[in-house]
Parts: structure tokens; sequence; C-alpha cells
């Protein structure tokens, strides 16, 4: 084999060394973010029960972004997208194909509270930024918080305290529960449990049934018996139409109060149609808020989605508005993490259900409202609990 030398001439030998001194006073992420993508990754549910949530969520997040000049912290995006079909077995594997295959920057998910913990133990195993942007588990920002994950929405807790506090404030003292028997369904049953108790409140019965079976007549029988004061649920998507369209059609809507999380007429209303009305829930958005950023928001959806916004869209919106303040502050490095995650910290989003900060634990602290259906809307009423934060029960952060 024979090797060739080719001599430079010294002016080719002068430009190179300057070049070479040029460079090494330039830190390596700065050449880096010019050049790279950040990836996020939306492990979202794209199809089942839960498909319209995350294509709001997805949808929402983008907008946020376009409207950031389609840039994080001068960093352009690119989307790596995965359909966690609402199936807890999956999470892991998921997941990890999203950190150690396609190597994202950021994970974002998920809508069920199943598999948003084994995002968690995927994020925390491999020390990955994670983003919650609707799964309420109380482990996310409680026993399993950790500095690398934050949450844009709620946790399971909140709603369900808020609306405890209401039917204890008008004196209901009887309560009965239903949702289904998982994450979500438990922690929303105790927030309200919690919240009723406050006021003198008691929940006698818990009726749950597996995720995500929508065969309720033998729970509505129970109902019809037992003659509660009040019934408290806990359902979303799919389960939330065919509960409340089952609950009217049992001739339950007249004689017992049916109430829950807004999650039970969020998104859903359409296709509830009458059975709905007069509906009261507690959430953390609502129609009507006549808020500037609202307004806006709204429009900005309805032009780029084509349908208007819900609270799933606002949360996904949020979660880029989070991004963008974030990766803002380090100029779009992803390497600098605890100038990032402190930026995160402090950030007060200019959200469009309210302004609100993060707890300790990376919750929202929020005010959670009293919404009643009206038409097609979830009406404003009042504020239910100002400044709502979650317990964090577990969180060694908080």
């Amino acid at each position: 084999m024979t090797r060739r030398t080719t001599k430079a001439s010294r002016r080719t030998v002068l430009a190179r060394l300057g070049a070479a001194a040029a460079a090494s006073f330039l830190p390596a992420h700065f050449a880096i973010g010019q050049q790279a993508k950040i990836k996020l990754g939306l492990m979202l549910p794209y199809t089942g029960t839960y498909a319209a949530l995350g294509k709001n969520i997805d949808e929402a997040l983008r907008l946020a972004i376009a409207e950031a000049g389609g840039r994080l912290g001068g960093r352009e995006i690119e989307y790596v997208v995965l359909d966690d079909e609402s199936e807890p077995a999956k999470g892991a594997e998921n997941a990890n194909k999203l950190v150690t295959r396609d190597k994202v920057d950021f994970l974002i998910g998920t809508v069920h509270s199943g598999v948003a913990m084994a995002m968690v133990k995927v994020a925390t195993d491999n020390d990955t930024m994670l983003v919650i942007p609707n799964a309420g588990v109380g482990a996310a920002t409680g026993a399993a918080c950790a500095p690398n994950i934050f949450r844009t929405s709620f946790s399971n807790w909140q709603p369900g305290f808020a609306m405890g506090k209401v039917a204890a404030a008008r004196g209901q003292k009887r309560a009965l529960a239903v949702s289904w028997d998982y994450a979500a369904g438990h922690e929303s049953i105790d927030g309200f449990k919690e919240g009723f108790a406050s006021g003198g409140g008691k929940v006698e019965n818990e009726l749950l049934l597996p995720f995500p079976q929508v065969e309720f007549q033998a729970i509505l029988t129970q109902i019809a018996a037992i003659k509660p004061e009040v019934v408290y649920t806990f359902f979303a998507g799919g389960g939330a139409v065919k509960f409340v369209k089952d609950y009217a059609a049992a001739g339950l809507k007249g004689t017992v109060p049916l109430v829950g999380a807004g999650f039970l007429t969020d998104g859903t209303l359409q296709a509830q149609g009458e059975a709905a009305q007069g509906l009261e829930t507690t959430l953390h958005y609502a129609d009507g808020l006549d808020l500037p950023k609202d307004k806006s928001f709204r429009a900005a959806f309805k032009k780029a989605a084509g349908r208007d916004a819900d609270v799933y869209a606002v949360q996904g919106y949020d979660t880029g508005q989070l991004l963008a303040a974030g990766l803002a502050a380090v100029k779009g490095d992803t390497g600098a993490r605890q100038p990032l995650i402190a930026a995160m910290e402090k950030v007060e989003i200019d959200s469009p259900r309210g302004k609100f900060t993060l707890s300790k634990a990376h919750n929202p602290v929020q005010d959670f409202y009293l919404r009643r259906v009206e038409g097609p809307e979830n009406k404003f009423v009042s504020v239910a609990v100002k400044a709502l934060a979650d317990p964090a029960r577990g969180c060694k952060m908080a």
C-alpha cells in the first residue's frame, strides 16, 4: 500500500490552525445546537378510547411551537410519533424505543395513567426529560417524582378534591363513587373523598369495573337501589360518553345528581347530546373564562385544527409553552440539564386556563373551576378552589 503525502502551503497551514483555535473557544453544544434538531418523542394514544384526546394534545403542542417560530431555543424540531394504544403492558417497550432507538431529547406523554407510569420508569432509568401532558397518576409527581419529570396537566387528586369540596358545601352527606378499576379512577375517588369529608360528607360505596369496559347496567341498578344523595364519577373519552347516556336512559338523571371530574364532559359533549345537559363537573379549564389568552388560543386552534379546543388541547399547548420557555433560557442546549430544569421549574405559564406555576414536585398549582353543561359548552360557574396544589405525598423534592 502506498501512502501519499501532500505538502500544504504556509498560508493553508496557518488558516487551519486559526480555525482550530477559534473552534476550541466555542462550547461543543453551540455547534451541535446549530446543526441538530431537537427530537420530541410524542407517545400518545392515536387509536382507541383516547384517540381524540391524543390528537388534540399533539396538534396543540405543535401550535404552541409554531407560535414560537417553529423552533425551540433556536433549534429546529423533529417529531417522533408513537401510538401507545393506551396499553400499559406495552408502555415500557414503547418508551424505550423512543429513548434508545430514536434517541429523543424529550419524552412527551401520555393520557393513560398506567402507560404514564411505565414512561416515568423509563425516563428515570435513562435520565431522560419527560413532560406529561395529561395523565394525572399521583406517583408521577408523588413517590416517583424526579427533577427530570414535569407535568402540565393535573393530578388525579385535584379535580376530585375540588368536586368533593363543592358537594360538601351544598350540604350533601351521602355519596357513591363510580369509575374504572385503575389508578386514575382510584386516585380521583380518593381526592373526592378527601374534599367531601372535609365538609362532613362520606362516600359510602365505590362501584368499579375493569378498564376499558363500558357495560354499566349492573352499576346503574345498584345506584337506583342505594339512592345516594350524589354520585361522583371519573370517566373519559368513549367511556364517559356511554356512562352519561346510560345514566340518563336509566332514569337516574332526574333523581340522583351526577357530578364528576371534568373529563366526564370535556371533549364528549357532542356525542353525549341531551343526556349531558345540566351536568356539573370540576376542572382546571372551562368555557367562558373571559381571558384574553384563552380567546386567542381558541381562535388559533380552531384555525389550525378545524375544531374547537378542549382541556386536552390546552394541556398540549402548555406543554409546548413549557418547552419553549425552558429551552429559550438555555439557548437550545439540551445538554445544559441543570439550567434547563431550573428554568422550567421557575416558569409562570400564561395558559388559556389562567396563569399557573409549578409546585416543587413539578405539578401545576392552578385554579379549579365548577362548570355546568349548557348547550355545547362546559360553562364556567365559579372558582371551586383557588390555586390548588397537589399534596405530592411521597415526593422527596416537595
